[in-house]
This record gives structure tokens, C-alpha cells and sequence, in this order.
């Protein structure tokens, strides 16, 4: 095998519906103001600053942007993971060196940074509660009074029947919600690629996820059973 002197990969990063999503600056911004109870209306106003190439492990955060002076990192999961702070910590650590590529980090003047705020979007079949913090210090292998790096992130539960005002105020949170509980209902029940193909026409039917899935059908498919596939492969290996 040929060394290149870096770390690559054999596994191939796929984009899922959320970040597909939520990559769109509207709706973007429709769910940080749902979240933060803001009612920005510009959507130029943000400045998405997601990961394109940092790639590790098959990692790569979903969608992070910065906003009136702050920084969000927004994860979807559905399945839990503790080790989510870890990859925040990373996750930051080359967002907050690419804003400062060009500054002295040697020198006395202060270099100003957005200050961070991590938010995981949770929809697995495990039960959690509405809302939950996860701590950076909860993974560390030593317990100690002080701590000198802490990074805490929040998971919303955003299955149905959960954060129902968070849900409400972003349509598309909430009808993204409906979309994947739908599949998931329907692939108990008969083969995944029929369960997506119903759950897809349906919604555009109903309403939910209309356009998005109109415009981005056989996208939507193949993505949702890469991340139904990926879910129940997840939950063997931990029965296992």
C-alpha cells in the first residue's frame, strides 16, 4: 500500500436528510430562531461554516454557522452516543483555527472568537427525555474537583410527543420528525425500500416534508435507507 503520509479513510462520509436539510440558510434560520426564540429574518445573515473536508474516522459535523457574533454546532443522531462532546471538541478546534488562520496568536492584542453553543437533535428509538446535557468531563478517565476544559452540549429530543414547543415553532423540525418516525413505523412491517417509497408518498400527500421531498425524491430514498440501515446495523452491534 502506498504511504501518503496522511490519514485517510475507507469509509466514504454520507450526507443524511438533516443536513441536507438544514444546509438550506431559510430553514436554517427557522430553527435556530425556533431554538434560541429569536425572530431573525434575513437568512444572508448567517454564515454556515460547516466542515467540508475534515473527515476522521468517518466523522464530519452536520451543519455549523455563526450568527449574530455566535457559533452553533448542530448534530443529528439517532442513535446515542456520550462520545458527542469529544467530537464537538474537535469539531471546534478547526473551525475556531480556520476564523483565525490569519491572526497573530502570538500577540498581546486579543483575538476576538464567537463563543460556541452545541446542540444535538435526537430522534433513536431509545427513550430520553425532552432535554439532556452531555459534558465533556464525563469522559474523562480521572475524576477531579477542578476542571480545566469542560464543553457541554444540549440533545433535544425531537421524536413526536416530545418538545412539543420547539417542534411547533419550526414546521420543517417537526415535520422532519414525522417523516423518519413514519419510516421507521413502516419498515417493522414490510421491506425497507417499500417502507421509504410509502412513507415518502404519503407525506408529499399530506404535507410534510412536500417540497423537500418532491424535489429530492430518489435523493431522499436512497438516503433514508443508507440511515435506517445504518441505525439498525448501530443497535445489533450494541445487542451484540
Amino acid at each position: 500500500m502506498e504511504q501518503t503520509g496522511t490519514v485517510t479513510s475507507n469509509r466514504i462520509y454520507k450526507a443524511r436528510i438533516f443536513e441536507m436539510i438544514f444546509s438550506d440558510k431559510k430553514e436554517l434560520l427557522a430553527l435556530y430562531n425556533a431554538v434560541n426564540k429569536t425572530d431573525y429574518d434575513i437568512p444572508e445573515l448567517l454564515e454556515i461554516n460547516t466542515l467540508q473536508n475534515a473527515i476522521y474516522m468517518s466523522m464530519k459535523n452536520d451543519v455549523s454557522f455563526i450568527i449574530d457574533s455566535r457559533l452553533s454546532l448542530y448534530e443529528h443522531q439517532s442513535t446515542y452516543s456520550p462520545n458527542l462532546p469529544l467530537r464537538y471538541l474537535l469539531y471546534v478546534s478547526d473551525i475556531y483555527a480556520n476564523i483565525t488562520k490569519n491572526e497573530n496568536l502570538y500577540g498581546r492584542k486579543v483575538i476576538n472568537i464567537p463563543p460556541p453553543r452545541f446542540l444535538i437533535f435526537y430522534n433513536g428509538r431509545d427513550p430520553f427525555p425532552d432535554r439532556m446535557i452531555l459534558k465533556l468531563s464525563d469522559m474523562y478517565s480521572v475524576k477531579e474537583d477542578e476542571i480545566s476544559l469542560e464543553l457541554t452540549a444540549l440533545m433535544l429530543n425531537i421524536n413526536p410527543d416530545y418538545n412539543p414547543e420547539l417542534l411547533n415553532a419550526c414546521k420543517t423540525l417537526k415535520d422532519y420528525s414525522l417523516y423518519t418516525a413514519r419510516v421507521r413505523e413502516y419498515a417493522d412491517r414490510m421491506s425497507l425500500e417499500d417502507a421509504v417509497e410509502q412513507a415518502i408518498t404519503e407525506c408529499i400527500k399530506e404535507g410534510i416534508l412536500s417540497e423537500f421531498l418532491s424535489k429530492n425524491r430518489a435523493e431522499a430514498k436512497r438516503m433514508s435507507i443508507y440511515e435506517y440501515d445504518e441505525e439498525r446495523h448501530m443497535r445489533q452491534t450494541r445487542a451484540e
